[in-house]
C-alpha cells in the first residue's frame, strides 16, 4: 500500500472547484423524494421477485442474478472508476482488460465515455459545468425535482450534452483502451449473452435461457445503473459530510453497501484518488477489500490511500 500524499496524478483533472460553492441546506423534501424515488422501484423488484418465486424465479435466476450484478457493478466500481478514472492502483494489462470487459457489460458506456464524464464530474462537482448536478435548478419543489430527475438519469437523455472528450485525452492514446471501447457492443451482447447461457446450462432447458436472459441481463442491468446513478443523485442530497470537499457529496450507508463501496461518496470527492472510499473501520468498502485482496496476490500495486495526517486536515470541524 502507498501513502496518497497528492492532490491528484496528472492525468487526472484536479477535483478543487475553481469556484466554491458555499455550504446550502438541502431540503427535507427533497432529500425525501429522492430516497422514495430510486427506493420504491427497488421494492418493486423486490416483491416481482416474491410473487414470481417457483413461477418464473427461482435459486438459479437469484444467483445468475447477484453473480451477474456483482461482477459489472465491480467492473464500473473497481475499473471504470478507481482504476482507469483516477488510478487508484496499478494492474497488468490483462487484468485491465478484464475491468474494461466487466464494466462495459454494466452497459453505462465505453470506458472513455465513462471516464471523462466522470473527471468533468469531479472538476466541476455542483457547479455549473458538472453534468449531473440535482442542484442550482431552482427553489420550487418542482424545480427540485427537476434537479433529482436530472441527477439521476435526466442528464443521460439531454441533447445538450457537453463536448468533454479533453478529460479522457491520457486514455485515448492507450491503444487497449481505445480497442475495449470501440468494442463496447460487443462486450454488451457478451453481458446479456452470459445469463442466458448459464440459465440454459443451469435448467438445460430453453425456458432457462430465456428467465437467465430477463433476470441476469435484463433486471440486472436496471438494478446497476440505478445504483450507480443514484450516487450522482441520492448521495449529493442526502447523507453526512464529514470532510471539506467543496461541493455538496454525501455518505449514505444504504449506497456504501448497495454501490459496493462507493456511497461513501463525500469520503472520495475528499480523496478521489484513493482506492478506498470506506475510510472508516464500520463503512463497508467491498471495492477495496477486492483490491487489496488483489494487491496480495500480485494482481494490483502503488494502491493508494491517504494519509491519517490528510484525513485528519481535511475533516470539517463539529
Amino acid at each position: 500500500m502507498t501513502s496518497d500524499n497528492n492532490v491528484e496524478t496528472p492525468t487526472t483533472p484536479t477535483t478543487t472547484n475553481p469556484n466554491p460553492l458555499g455550504t446550502i441546506t438541502i431540503p427535507v423534501k427533497l432529500r425525501i423524494a429522492n430516497f422514495v424515488g430510486v427506493i420504491l422501484p427497488f421494492i418493486g423488484l423486490i416483491v416481482a421477485i416474491v410473487l414470481l418465486w417457483n413461477i418464473a424465479f427461482n435459486w438459479v435466476h437469484l444467483v445468475i442474478l447477484v453473480g451477474m450484478y456483482l461482477a459489472t457493478a465491480i467492473g464500473i466500481t473497481v475499473g471504470y472508476h478507481r482504476f482507469f478514472t483516477h488510478s487508484s492502483f496499478k494492474t497488468s494489462r490483462p487484468v485491465a482488460a478484464i475491468l474494461a470487459i466487466l464494466g462495459s457489460m454494466a452497459v453505462e458506456g465505453s470506458v472513455l465515455q465513462w471516464v471523462a464524464t466522470h473527471r468533468c464530474h469531479h472538476q466541476n462537482s455542483d457547479g455549473e459545468d458538472d453534468p449531473h448536478s440535482p442542484h442550482d435548478h431552482g427553489d420550487r419543489l418542482r424545480d427540485m425535482i427537476r434537479g433529482m430527475w436530472h441527477a439521476h438519469m435526466g442528464w443521460i437523455l439531454s441533447s445538450n450534452r457537453k463536448n468533454i472528450e479533453k478529460y479522457s485525452r491520457d486514455l485515448r492514446r492507450q491503444p487497449l483502451i481505445r480497442w475495449m471501447s470501440r468494442l463496447f457492443p460487443l462486450w454488451v451482447v457478451v453481458g446479456l449473452m452470459i445469463p442466458a447461457a448459464l440459465g440454459g446450462l443451469f435448467t438445460m432447458s430453453w425456458s432457462g435461457v430465456l428467465l437467465g436472459f430477463i433476470w441476469g441481463g435484463l433486471v440486472r442491468i436496471f438494478l446497476v445503473h440505478h445504483v450507480t446513478w443514484s450516487i450522482n443523485s441520492v448521495c449529493h442530497i442526502w447523507g453526512t459530510k464529514p470532510f471539506n470537499s467543496h461541493d455538496e457529496s454525501r455518505n449514505n450507508a444504504i449506497f456504501g453497501v448497495l454501490a459496493l463501496g462507493e456511497g461513501w461518496h463525500n469520503n472520495h470527492h475528499a480523496f478521489p484518488t484513493s482506492a478506498r472510499h470506506g475510510l472508516r473501520w464500520w463503512q463497508l468498502d467491498v471495492s477495496y477489500i477486492i483490491i487489496w485482496a488483489m494487491s496480495k496476490v500480485g494482481l494490483a500495486s502503488d494502491v493508494r490511500i491517504p494519509s491519517r495526517q490528510r484525513i485528519i486536515a481535511k475533516q470539517l470541524a463539529g
